[in-house]
């Protein structure tokens, strides 16, 4: 890691990621023409995994990487969650006990919850950055280990901390654009965190059009980290499938230094508020309707099955192609 700019590293990565196969992409979705349903969301599905991929698309090996930070900006009590509902959360994956335990043993999901630093916050980004460039691009590397072991698809998702909907607020402001109030859902602490994430966006004015510089100064490392999968994904030809509001704002931060970072995201359902303005101006249509998961990585558990459905039908249209075309000769 270059120790004068810690994210360069990071920074070439982006100038480096490989090109999409339109070529597979267009394939697979010629495939469900055939069939009459080139217009649906599964063809939309199999021919972003095949344009990745750039093979014959497929998913056997999902894994969700949940990841959990604790936030300084927390300390203006903007929240009625505290710490230990975090910690309770982090505690049940570890057992096998949260509810997306249950669905990623019934899905055949492996399961990984990074926690990253939980006793030890952020900076307040009100006032002072939330990390230093260092520890941000450490954070990024960390979060890169999600695709190790193999995985051919990453579902990526955060545990909820207090002052995370604040903190991904400003994110999207600093890539989106656009009033902290018109972001932020309605609330008891809407004010008073729309009042922060101004002061925030105030402090670290010199950093905002330098996305990986905005994401340290005004991100969590669960943030940073999983900005950090995202890419190593990317990079590695291995789709992704986000989970929340936490995940909308990471992307956000590479779609922000290069919309084709993000080529190969899917989202899991349809977030409330801010992260349904978030995913349209990111271009991402949910894979579920809204309300059927309750957060925390359930969601993207439950839009694998949605998924292996369109990997599913492309792989018996093929098989029909195959069967058509050996037939004729």
């Amino acid at each position: 890691m270059s120790t004068e700019h810690p994210l360069d590293d990071f920074r070439a990565l982006l100038q480096r990621m490989p090109a999409l196969d339109a070529q597979a992409g267009g394939a697979a979705r010629q495939l469900f023409e055939t069939q009459g349903a080139g217009e649906s969301r599964l063809a939309d599905v199999a021919a972003l995994i095949a344009a990745v991929t750039g093979g014959r698309p497929s998913m056997s090996r999902p894994s969700l990487a949940l990841f959990a930070g604790a936030h300084g900006i927390a300390r203006h009590g903007i929240s009625s969650r505290r710490m230990d509902a975090t910690l309770a959360t982090v505690a049940a994956c570890g057992s096998g006990d949260a509810p997306v335990s249950h669905l990623c043993a019934a899905n055949m999901i492996g399961l990984k919850v990074y926690d990253l630093a939980l006793h030890l916050p952020t900076g307040d980004i009100s006032t002072a950055p939330a990390m230093d460039e260092r520890n941000a691009a450490a954070t990024m590397a960390f979060g890169m280990e999600a695709i190790a072991g193999g995985a051919d698809c990453v579902l990526a998702g955060s545990i909820a901390s207090t002052g995370d909907e604040t903190v991904a607020t400003a994110l999207f402001c600093a890539f989106h654009g656009g009033d902290p109030a018109e972001w932020l859902p309605e609330g008891d602490h809407a004010l008073r965190r729309a009042e922060l994430v101004s002061a925030a966006l105030g402090t670290h004015r010199a950093v905002l059009g330098d996305p990986l510089a905005a994401l340290a100064a005004l991100g969590g490392r669960e943030f940073a980290a999983m900005a950090g999968a995202i890419l190593a994904a990317r990079v590695e030809k291995v789709p992704v499938i986000l989970d929340g509001v936490t995940a909308l704002a990471a992307a956000s931060a590479l779609w922000a230094a290069d919309p084709a970072a993000i080529a190969h995201c899917m989202l899991a359902d349809a977030p409330a508020g801010a992260g349904q303005r978030a995913a349209e101006r990111l271009g991402l249509v949910p894979l579920l309707g809204e309300g059927l998961a309750g957060g925390e990585g359930t969601a993207a558990a439950l839009a694998t099955a949605t998924v292996r459905d369109a990997l599913a039908l492309h792989a018996g249209f093929a098989a029909q192609a195959r069967a058509a075309t050996h037939h004729h000769h």
